[in-house]
């Protein structure tokens, strides 16, 4: 069940001018389900990403490297559910520049142009058959209003599609910027098991784009969490396709507006992808402040968020927050006065000066973890830097998808 997840429709998410969408039923896992994407931009569009710093990255991931070092100018996406193409060795390589060289036939463009992408099953071949006989009836329905099927297609254990658009004005025109997400499970920063594309009309260039995403990244994607464990296949795409004809770079005044309308719209993806975990009943923020530093703050954010004591408290809405202070202790934070540290659940003043607070009961913890939306936040108390996590609690469901993730 997802957590206060906001019902979206296809009126919502608005057209970006010269971003096109198609998908397939290619049975590539299961039949009669959209598990083929292919998405187009324009010539001269702006295309970057970031990907898992897993070690044993998937196969597109590699292609993906590739092609956008060798910066030929992206023109097309190619997104598969069903089989992650991870863990697959030589085969792997070739399935995966075999995809984009087939999709480059059809669109006449070059292998290099295009970007593959794989979700689903690790250690198990592409069947490249029912790939391949999927991509011309993807091409044949590519449309710019396609973005919630789009966000269905790249699904695998989502209970529901994720997307989100957003307008803003620059320089006397109408902005929009639009984007899908997926993952559900196998949630940890570096990134998540997590798909994420979003497009935009502005005009921005490759080396400005390549930063900002980098920059939008840290704070949205790379800052959730659900059960610890980094995919092989994370990927996150900003594509700038310059329909709008409004050029932005950091030394003009709208860069601001324009990077923080992108990393909103990153939060809201990464967010979703929180509200729909496997399993979740509950959304949690775990705030830290007044920290050494950024990394010093995350560090302490994550001790907490990933911790299975605390995750399965939450789930069984049990104020047992002496886990939250075990949790913060084992963070590995130099130097770290625990006497000097106050703790909060949502309003409730949990603890301070190394143990309960006086006038915390039992009966405010309570009323706080019934709660669907709870946020802890921790006060260091020891600089002036702050970071948020998102995560969710850890049910049974979670187990019982996880082991039944294959059938």
């Amino acid at each position: 069940m997802a957590v206060n997840f906001p019902q979206i429709t296809a009126e919502q998410l608005k057209p970006i001018a010269g971003v096109q969408l198609g998908f397939a039923q290619a049975g590539i896992r299961k039949a009669e389900r959209k598990d083929l994407l292919v998405i187009t931009v324009p010539d001269g569009a702006s295309v970057s990403g970031v990907f898992t710093k897993n070690a044993f990255c998937a196969a597109p991931v590699t292609v993906c490297k590739r092609h956008l070092e060798l910066n030929h100018g992206i023109r097309a996406l190619v997104i598969n559910t069903g089989c992650a193409n991870a863990g697959t060795g030589a085969q792997g390589m070739d399935d995966a520049q075999k995809t984009c060289a087939e999709l480059a036939q059809r669109l006449k463009l070059k292998d290099s142009q295009i970007l593959p992408f794989s979700t689903g099953v690790i250690l198990e071949n592409l069947p490249m058959e029912r790939l391949i006989a999927g991509l011309n009836p993807a091409i044949e329905n590519l449309r710019e209003d396609n973005w919630l099927n789009a966000a269905q297609a790249i699904m695998t254990t989502d209970t529901l599609p994720k997307a989100v658009s957003r307008q803003i004005q620059l320089k006397g025109k109408t902005i929009t910027l639009t984007g899908i997400s997926k993952g559900a499970g196998m949630i940890k920063p570096n990134m998540a098991t997590m798909l994420g594309f979003v497009a935009t009309d502005v005009a921005i260039a490759q080396q400005d784009l390549d930063a900002l995403v980098r920059q939008v990244t840290d704070q949205s994607f790379n800052c959730i969490t659900i059960d610890g464990d980094t995919s092989t296949n994370d990927s996150f795409i900003v594509m700038a396709s310059g329909t709008s004809q409004v050029h932005i770079a950091p030394s003009q005044p709208e860069y601001v507006t324009f990077v923080q309308a992108l990393t909103e719209v990153a939060q809201e993806l990464a967010q979703l992808i929180v509200r729909d975990g496997e399993g979740a009943t509950k959304f949690i923020s775990i705030v830290v402040e007044n920290a050494h530093d950024v990394a010093e703050a995350k560090t302490v954010a994550y001790s907490v968020a990933h911790s299975p004591l605390v995750k399965t408290a939450f789930f069984a809405s049990d104020p047992n927050l002496g886990r939250i202070l075990a949790a913060i202790g084992y963070a590995d934070v130099a130097d770290l006065d625990v006497n000097a540290i106050d703790v909060y659940l949502d309003n409730v003043y949990v603890a301070t000066a190394g143990g309960r607070h006086p006038e915390y009961t039992e009966a405010a913890g309570q009323a706080v973890m019934n709660q669907a939306e709870i946020t802890v936040r921790i006060v260091l108390n020891r600089g002036d830097a702050n970071a948020t996590v998102w995560t969710c609690d850890l049910s049974h469901e979670y187990v019982s998808i996880n082991a039944d993730y294959r059938s």
